[in-house]
């Protein structure tokens, strides 16, 4: 065995459910019919298609920096080359927030799960959290499962992308038995209103689909333990993106052929209740729910798979504490920083379910802004690095790196206390601002340990 090196372990299935599921997690079930009653129907699916085409246009950017820097670390490795090493820290430890924000997210959202299968189960009353009870074994739930989604990425991530095959086949039968559902039984009249509360509404939606497309990351993030050439990497990236666009129009569009407006309003899970009015038994809902449960083991998968490689570049490149840059000596995984986010996955049940909304948008903030210095490296590379090694090239490689660029940070405006969509104060601005907080810290603690860095490039 390979001791102390990423072993290059990952097929092509395997990349392809990585990427793809760690994009379809619980939100497709939990927050669809919300994003209906925010936007209408056509305009959740419009402001899914222009977020869509923005995460599209990164992704390109993402293909060709893989598939010529296939190191783990991904984004660190592009902007260190490209933007300088305070640069990397700021682009790894905002994408850093996004995968943080999605484990924790999942880690929140399976008590919830449960909660709606086995309606008495939460008990043992703790504390309050924005007027939501927050009860022992509710907590219970999600952090025992945080302690073994934890240790199944520990043991490897071929254990882990084996599981990530099974489970995604179960979300796409949830999925398809919806859609299609719909096709045969549904009523294009439940579809409206087609839009709600004019542009704002579809504002709304559009300011969080980059979180819930964020996770084509994981691909780069995992170069170094994928086994096929180059080129594939860049392709199967942009190819997991297209699927998840159209899985969530898909899924919106099922859902508002299946319930009326009324009946989504009073629905405590649209999604699953739609999915069991097209399919005509209450079986079509527990179906879904179970493909629900299916998409926050995968996405709850890929993002620790993705945080631990992203910390482990941080740690190498001495920007981080060195023992997080530790290989285990058995399992060649990055042991200690799989650890630390999953510590990060216990601890988040004990917020209770408030923090659902909270996290997904705090995440989208950050993963907006990793994007933007991605595209940014992607342009300042071609300038400077125009004969580099390019398995996977993009034509029109301008127009794809300035819209890419420009469009991430005209996303990052909508945050902002000015814009109808920004965030939430105090909470999610306490969570961006307490996470950055973090990390000037650890970029000034970082200064000192320049002599011991391994550039990851």
């Amino acid at each position: 065995m390979a001791e102390g090196h990423f072993l290059r372990v990952i097929k092509r299935k395997e990349v392809l459910t990585l990427s793809f599921g760690a994009m379809i997690g619980w939100s497709w079930v939990a927050l669809t019919g919300g994003w209906i009653e925010e936007a209408g129907t056509l305009g959740a699916m419009i402001a899914f298609a222009i977020g869509g085409i923005t995460v599209i246009l990164v992704g390109f950017t993402y293909a060709e920096l893989a598939a010529a820097m296939p190191k783990a670390g991904g984004e660190h490795v592009y902007s260190y080359r490209a933007l300088g090493r305070n640069a990397s820290f700021l682009c790894t430890w905002a994408i850093l927030l996004a995968y943080a924000s999605v484990v924790t997210f999942e880690a929140v959202a399976l008590p919830t799960v449960v909660e709606y299968l086995i309606p008495d189960f939460s008990r043992g009353y703790l504390w309050t959290v924005a007027g939501w009870d927050v009860n022992a074994t509710w907590v219970a739930v999600g952090a025992g499962a945080g302690a073994v989604m934890t240790a199944i990425n520990v043991i490897g991530i071929k254990t882990a992308a084996r599981l990530q095959m099974l489970v995604t086949l179960l979300i796409l039968l949830a999925g398809a038995a919806l859609i299609f559902g719909a096709a045969i039984a549904g009523d294009s009249e439940n579809m409206t209103p087609l839009f709600t509360d004019s542009y704002k509404g579809m504002l709304g939606v559009l300011v969080i689909v980059p979180t819930m497309m964020v996770g084509f990351d994981v691909i780069p993030q995992s170069a170094e333990e994928i086994d096929l050439p180059f080129e594939q990497i860049g392709k199967l990236l942009v190819f997991s993106i297209l699927l998840a666009v159209a899985w969530y129009m898909l899924i919106i569009w099922g859902v508002s052929m299946g319930l009326s407006g009324e009946e989504r309003q009073a629905a405590q899970l649209p999604t699953a209740d739609a999915s069991a009015a097209v399919l005509g038994s209450a079986w079509g809902g527990k179906l879904l729910i179970l493909g629900g449960v299916g998409g926050i083991l995968t996405s709850w998968n890929a993002f620790l798979i993705g945080a631990s490689r992203a910390i482990y570049a941080l740690s190498r490149a001495g920007q981080l504490p060195a023992f997080l840059g530790v290989l285990h000596p058995r399992f060649n995984t990055p042991h200690r920083a799989v650890i630390a986010i999953g510590v990060l996955s216990m601890l988040a049940p004990l917020l209770g379910r408030p923090a659902l909304v909270w996290l997904v948008d705090a995440g989208s903030f950050g993963v907006i802004i990793a994007y933007a210095f991605v595209a940014l490296s992607f342009i300042v590379l071609r300038y400077r690095e125009p004969d580099m090694p390019r398995p996977y090239k993009v034509r029109h490689w301008k127009v794809t790196g300035i819209a890419a660029f420009v469009l991430s940070c005209s996303i990052m405006m909508l945050f902002m206390p000015f814009s109808p969509a920004a965030l939430i104060w105090p909470y999610e601005w306490a969570i961006v601002g307490g996470w950055w907080l973090v990390g000037l810290v650890m970029m000034v603690y970082s200064s000192g340990l320049r002599e011991s860095a391994t550039p990851p490039v």
